[in-house]
């Protein structure tokens, strides 16, 4: 797979190397875009072959992917975070669908897809897969012929423009996102702080009730509609915290329309 290369964006990950590793498995063309201050990482990932490139923005990841798919020179990229893994079975099917080993099948259809979409498993706590309230299949683009890519929006959890069809593949990353409930609260500080940026600057406003109807809109969707409870304790533990998530959102939100105006002076 000379002709893709893996964009990895991470910020001192602590698990970096094993994303690295899961990468080389598609592609010996595997960069990691961000922040590093261990030399022992640097060491490994110089033995790896792997080539660093300092990015300085570190508040959201969309500015970084952008430079990343601006750098490589191959036709293909793949986007990974330092906290996702490759699997042989995506991998396979990544080959298959870049460069078809059945010359007889109707490429037709490949040919005009220019990006994929790829199925994203959440794994809570290191060994649970949630398959259940909303988590799965949670697609994301992840594969871009570099031609067809225009631009990255600078906004938290913003689609990238591409020309082209997209395409959705079948199998999964791996997504070890939340260890434990410390990092699940650090990670809330900072994403919902950037949500209430968005609602914010688009002007929209919230009340007392906002926050009840937000936290139990959210439960339900996550717990009934979309079935969380059948994941057991960890499902319901998620359901009841991404229900608290999405009301920080709108408390930020709250405190933010009600800062008082500074006169300039």
């Amino acid at each position: 797979m000379n002709n893709v290369s893996t964009i990895i964006h991470s910020y001192n990950n602590e698990t970096l190397i094993d994303c690295v590793q899961s990468a080389l498995l598609l592609t010996k063309n595997v960069f990691v875009i961000g922040e590093e201050k261990r030399q022992q990482v640097h060491n490994d990932l110089k033995k790896l072959g792997v080539i660093f490139i300092p990015f300085s923005n570190r508040e959201i990841v969309e500015p970084a992917r952008e430079f990343g798919i601006n750098q490589v020179k191959t036709d293909w990229v793949f986007l990974l975070d330092a906290d996702e893994r490759m699997t042989k079975e995506l991998v396979a099917e990544i080959t298959d669908a870049v460069f078809p080993s059945d010359v007889t099948s109707d490429s037709s259809t490949a040919s005009v897809i220019t990006h994929y979409k790829v199925p994203r498993k959440e794994i809570v706590f290191g060994t649970r897969w949630l398959k259940h309230g909303g988590w799965w299949p949670n697609y994301q683009i992840r594969l871009i012929r570099k031609s067809a890519f225009i631009s990255w929006p600078k906004k938290i959890h913003s689609t990238p423009v591409i020309n082209g069809e997209c395409g959705y593949l079948d199998n999964g990353l791996l997504h070890y996102s939340q260890n434990n409930i410390e990092e699940i609260v650090v990670r809330t500080i900072v994403f919902e702080d950037k949500e209430s940026d968005l609602l914010f600057q688009a002007g929209r406003q919230t009340n007392t009730l906002t926050f009840f109807r937000k936290f139990l809109g959210e439960l339900w969707r996550r717990l009934i509609l979309r079935l969380g409870f059948l994941d057991g304790n960890i499902g319901i533990i998620e359901s009841i915290y991404q229900a608290f998530s999405k009301t920080i959102t709108y408390i930020y939100l709250y405190e933010k329309n009600r800062r008082p105006i500074r006169p300039i002076s």
